[in-house]
């Protein structure tokens, strides 16, 4: 008989008889200790490694349901690297996502009404820049890339440092960070998890000094116990990778949209104000890389529901990327004005946020304007003057 093998005088000693039928049919496998890794190995095992001359353990019941349960850790193993790393609370493959965002009043493109601005920011966002476009070898280096991406992550670092703006300090970027300060049920959100766009940018809580933003607009600011915390952004972006459905990262930038428009139409009713009707001040943009969407987005009251909000999402312009060299210089152009355009608002907002605060402590100030301020705002530097020339010349018009 193997050494290995267990003596059936050995199970019958062990074993009261109505068990011992059952460890019969189920002896311990072989197999099980070779798939054993070291941080699971059995007692008995160990005990032959660490005092060879020591007497195996006994195969009690004890032992035999350690050893089993030991082999189902093994199957349940964390480390298994065919599992995703990266988690995502906004997916929209969780239970009922696109149902409780519809239920919430979170409109799609096709359900939306079109914003009245809306050909006001399609002519915002088509308009030249101010320095040169890439060139053709940055359009074919873009295209290879895309192209070899195996992942969401690869895609989002190749792609976004070719298509993005970078601005100075104070108005930073983060990526696939969620809105850890976001009050739950506020109507936009209920029964949803924190909104966790790929990419977004905005003012740091410390431009809004000294008007305590967060104290006032609970909403503003996206991060908890972060006195750095980007605060009431205007635009927001989501990428899929090869095997994405672009679809899904519509539905998740319409809840990141809605998530930046409640805390900005918070932000104007503190000071007495509203959007304009039907007026679209914030941004999300989404691309896997080869197509690339850009959306407008705002709040209105519901039809159908007396005393709700409908949050619509309206298209801009849609662009393929790597179908041509003129193509991704259009696509990237509409992103960086966006970027502009966003940047503009955020300001504004702020601007008139600090003197509003001025004016309520007895500042003395000048009114605040009752109306949303115009695009550029007297203070702020030009919108291209941060425009990363690079290895391209700054052309005219």
């Amino acid at each position: 008989m193997d050494k290995n093998q267990t003596s059936p005088k050995l199970l019958q000693a062990e074993f009261p008889p109505a068990q011992k039928e059952q460890v019969l049919a189920n002896p311990p496998s072989r197999k099980r200790q070779l798939d054993s890794n070291e941080d699971t190995v059995p007692q008995a095992k160990q005990a032959r490694t660490t005092h060879p001359t020591s007497e195996p353990a006994r195969l009690t019941r004890q032992n035999l349901a350690r050893f089993n349960k030991m082999g189902k850790k093994k199957c349940s193993d964390p480390s298994d690297h065919s599992r995703s790393t990266k988690t995502k609370t906004t997916s929209t493959t969780s239970t009922g996502f696109a149902d409780k965002a519809r239920k919430n009043g979170i409109l799609d493109p096709h359900g939306s009404r079109l914003a009245k601005n809306l050909e006001d920011i399609r002519q915002q966002q088509a308009k030249s820049r101010a320095t040169a476009s890439p060139t053709e070898s940055v359009y074919n280096d873009y295209v290879d890339r895309v192209d070899r991406a195996g992942n969401e992550s690869t895609i989002i670092v190749a792609t976004s440092k070719r298509l993005l703006k970078e601005y100075p300090t104070n108005y930073p970027d983060a990526y696939n960070r969620a809105f850890t300060n976001l009050p739950k049920n506020a109507g936009f959100n209920n029964g949803l998890s924190a909104p966790q766009p790929d990419f977004i940018e905005g003012l740091e809580k410390e431009e809004y000094r000294p008007f305590p933003v967060d104290d006032y607009i609970p909403r503003a600011t996206l991060y908890q116990d972060d006195p750095r915390s980007i605060t009431l952004p205007q635009i927001a972006g989501e990428w899929k990778g090869p095997a994405g459905d672009i679809r899904e990262a519509r539905i998740q930038s319409a809840y990141d949209g809605a998530a930046m428009v409640h805390a900005r139409n918070k932000a104007l009713a503190y000071m007495g104000k509203e959007e304009p009707p039907g007026h679209a001040s914030v941004i999300t943009f989404t691309t896997d890389g080869t197509n690339f969407n850009l959306y407008a987005h705002y709040a209105a009251p519901s039809e159908e529901d007396e005393g709700a909000l409908e949050y619509h999402q309206c298209l801009v312009s849609t662009t393929n990327l790597t179908g041509s060299y003129k193509s991704f210089k259009e696509g990237r152009k509409h992103l960086r004005n966006a970027q502009d355009h966003a940047r503009a608002h955020s300001y504004a907002l702020k601007d008139q946020l600090k003197e509003h605060y001025k004016q309520q402590r007895g500042g003395g100030l000048h009114p605040v304007a009752t109306g949303v301020p115009p695009l550029h705002v007297p203070g702020i530097e030009p919108l291209d003057a941060y425009e990363d020339e690079g290895d391209y010349e700054v052309v005219e018009h």
